[in-house]
């Protein structure tokens, strides 16, 4: 029983790796210095990406040479089984990787919340989770957020685990955990400071460890984890480097977060903590005021949740750490919601509110998975064009392919890169050196005069719509992928679905929020001739919105 429900946390995650393959710009960095680790050792950092697109402020390299690392036997196990036939399926694999150790370290969180709370706790814990969409869909990518959270739900777990009466963790488990927590924060993610100083007021409160114990371990610790980070990034940044600093620096200090966008203080508490968690949410209130055991377990969180909140730029990620701890609370009542199917009628309903919650979450999650599977119009872009014009020969003149901003910002990663160097070391391309190449342009700014000027480009992957190229149409052409992959010249107008000619959608959840406000305020009549009016649109629907085409010159 128990490894099934490890196995449904670790399925569950590489499903939607293997359903949303791709990524946004935000993990860009660390997937592309994973793909340079990969693909150029640690030694040829002249050849590194990171010098050429280095982003606001540097990245630690630490998390993403230890995946490239974790994932290399995979690779080579996959190749000899004959998985992998290209450069895509490499980054298939380092995700999976990334989403297997965040899933073993919600495993290792099941195992503390059935010690401390029962095994049907730890049951609930599994089916909340794998019924949330957030947590499985973004623990598989390489996001610094990502690569911290397999530490931090360790030290949650060691802090959690003892027995059911237990009034105290063991001092090994909270030095432990108190050493993973400051490490992480100094390598991934500073803001982790602002969870660890919570935690650690609680466990001198509570008596836990002593306060010397705790300042004395924080001192090495973090001065072994600063040594580490800046010996590390100043080779690969090949200047003195310290990561972390440098963001807080840039982030805090000098403002620049706001520069991508404030949000009001209470942002985190609604609506995104309510967007992450779901139906857990009132699950975890209830849990809060029922068990005093859980209230030590949350209080340090929702303290984290809201010093987070002074902070004007808002992104989820940031706060990701404390949803798989809301979800213990929530396990715990939902425990309490089912042992009292037996008792009086309340409690069978109570039971029906519980899987009716998880039935809930589950319909969410495939709402906002459909969304997200096809808002990576880069990647399929790229990859169709991959499929469409592969190199012909060692004679042929080579592609020269440009790849716009939003492109690069959507899927296009260097894994995409399959018909050009690097290749991997296993790879039979490797034995043509001659080979005439794809290339693949991200040159920035570039307009569209001096994209048509240039002859060296053969084929672009833009955001400008035909109507927008019309002066240019003269030049190129809408380029159209049949089901053989077999590149024609055709009107994009006239054809319906993800696959247009050269023409790549993305989908996103609509509302119709006219109907929405008519029944909030209670004028049902309005509502349903609003209803009538919409037909088949009459409160959600997918809507279609065209971001890239595919052109080739005439």
């Amino acid at each position: 029983m128990s490894f099934a429900l490890d196995a449904l946390i670790v399925l569950t995650g590489c499903t939607h790796v293997l359903l949303a393959p791709y990524n946004k710009v935000e993990e860009s960095f660390n997937l592309h210095a994973v793909h340079d680790v990969l693909m150029h050792g640690i030694t040829k950092l002249d050849q590194y990406d990171h010098f050429t697109f280095p982003g606001a402020v540097p990245r630690t390299f630490i998390g993403s040479a230890l995946l490239a690392w974790v994932s290399y036997p995979a690779i080579l196990l996959a190749n000899s089984l004959g998985f992998v036939t290209s450069k895509f399926g490499l980054q298939i694999i380092v995700r999976l990787i990334l989403s297997t150790l965040n899933a073993l370290g919600l495993c290792y969180l099941r195992h503390a919340v059935s010690r401390r709370f029962g095994r049907p706790t730890g049951l609930y814990f599994t089916f909340i989770t794998i019924s949330q969409f957030h947590m499985p869909f973004w623990m598989g990518r390489t996001l610094p957020n990502m690569f911290a959270l397999f530490p931090v739900n360790i030290a949650s777990a060691l802090l959690l685990s003892r027995p059911p009466n237990s009034l105290k963790p063991s001092p090994t488990n909270v030095y432990t955990a108190i050493t993973l927590l400051t490490s992480t924060a100094v390598i991934f993610r500073a803001e982790l400071v602002l969870l660890l100083g919570p935690l650690a007021l609680q466990c001198l409160i509570l008596k836990y460890v002593p306060f010397g114990g705790v300042v004395k371990l924080g001192m090495i610790v973090g001065l072994v984890s600063t040594a580490a980070t800046m010996a590390v990034d100043s080779y690969f940044w090949k200047t003195a480097s310290f990561p972390e600093l440098s963001g807080v620096y840039f982030n805090v200090f000098q403002g620049k977060s706001s520069e991508w966008g404030t949000s009001p203080f209470w942002t985190y508490f609604y609506p995104m903590l309510p967007k992450s968690l779901l139906c857990a949410l009132p699950l975890a209130c209830l849990g809060y005021v029922m068990d005093s055991r859980i209230r030590e377990v949350l209080l340090p969180h929702i303290v984290f949740v809201g010093l987070m909140s002074f902070l004007g730029h808002k992104e989820w990620r940031f706060i990701a750490y404390v949803v798989p701890v809301f979800n213990v609370a929530a396990a715990r009542a939902s425990r309490w919601m089912v042992s009292q199917r037996k008792s009086t009628q309340l409690g069978r309903w109570c039971l029906f509110a519980f899987w009716f919650m998880i039935c809930v979450n589950a319909v969410i999650t495939a709402v906002f998975t459909m969304t997200s599977i096809t808002n990576y119009p880069g990647g399929v872009a790229l990859r169709q064009f991959n499929e469409a014009y592969p190199p012909l020969g060692p004679h042929a003149k080579a592609y020269h392919v440009h790849i716009s901003n939003l492109a690069a910002q959507t899927g296009a990663s260097l894994f995409l890169q399959e018909h050009s160097p690097p290749f991997p070391s296993f790879s039979s391309q490797n034995q043509i050196p001659t080979y005439p190449w794809t290339v693949y342009d991200k040159t920035e700014n570039l307009t569209l005069e001096e994209l048509s000027g240039s002859l060296n480009i053969t084929h672009l992957i833009a955001e400008w719509s035909p109507v927008e190229m019309k002066s240019r149409m003269r030049i190129w052409r809408v380029v159209d992928l049949d089901v053989n992959g077999d590149p024609h010249n055709t009107n994009p107008t006239g054809v319906s679905g993800i696959m247009k000619p050269g023409i790549i959608v993305s989908r996103f959840l609509t509302v119709n929020w006219d109907v929405v406000r008519a029944a909030s305020k209670f004028r049902l009549r309005e509502a349903w001739k609003l209803i009538v009016e919409s037909g088949w649109r009459s409160l959600v629907w997918m809507q279609e919105e065209p971001r890239l085409w595919i052109y080739g010159r005439r």
